[in-house]
């Protein structure tokens, strides 16, 4: 670009990269929890047109409780017919039934994503910081509109992956 100074270029491209090594993370990370989920309940099926799930000897495992404040659903297979079962030991050692907890949102709740995110919203930071020393810097309105339409893009992104943290919180903070 004519009359943008090189830094500014060098600057937002880094912005830019930063932003894709956070999106990659977010990406990797949203993939592992689902598969990790995936072998979690490796065998079983659920249907969602009766709310119930399968286990891999065809018993049925019934809505038993919701935990409204978690976001969780617990399904329940019946006792004796767990304690009866010839693959009992590879699937549960309760004497009570095999419980399925299923959280819909349970990747927006779980540490490992926000441990992720806080990676994120760093690379992010660290990206704004970078851009807005260099719309300190720089006096050129080119350079500064460069610089600053960059760290635009680079602050929706950034709420974009702080909403859903500070949704969460709003939400299960008491009120008075």
């Amino acid at each position: 670009m004519i009359g943008v100074d090189v830094e500014i270029l060098l600057a937002a491209g880094y912005a830019a990269f930063l932003l894709i090594v956070a999106a990659s993370l977010e990406l990797a990370a949203r993939h592992s929890h689902h598969r990790s989920e995936r072998m979690r309940l490796a065998g079983f099926r659920y249907d969602a047109q009766v709310d119930l799930w399968t286990c891999p000897n065809d018993v049925k495992l019934l809505r038993a409780e919701v935990d409204y404040g978690r976001g969780a659903v617990f399904y329940r297979a019946p006792a004796h017919a767990c304690n009866t079962c010839p693959i009992k030991s590879r699937c549960t050692d309760s004497d009570t039934g095999r419980v399925i907890e299923h959280r819909p949102d349970s990747w927006l709740d779980s540490e490992l994503r926000r441990f992720h995110r806080g990676i994120s919203l760093t690379l992010v930071v660290l990206a704004a910081l970078i851009l807005t020393v260099e719309l300190v810097r720089f006096a050129a309105q080119r350079d500064r509109m460069v610089a600053g339409a960059m760290l635009v893009f680079v602050a929706v992104y950034g709420l974009h992956l702080a909403a859903p943290i500070t949704t969460r919180r709003a939400e299960t903070e008491p009120r008075a």
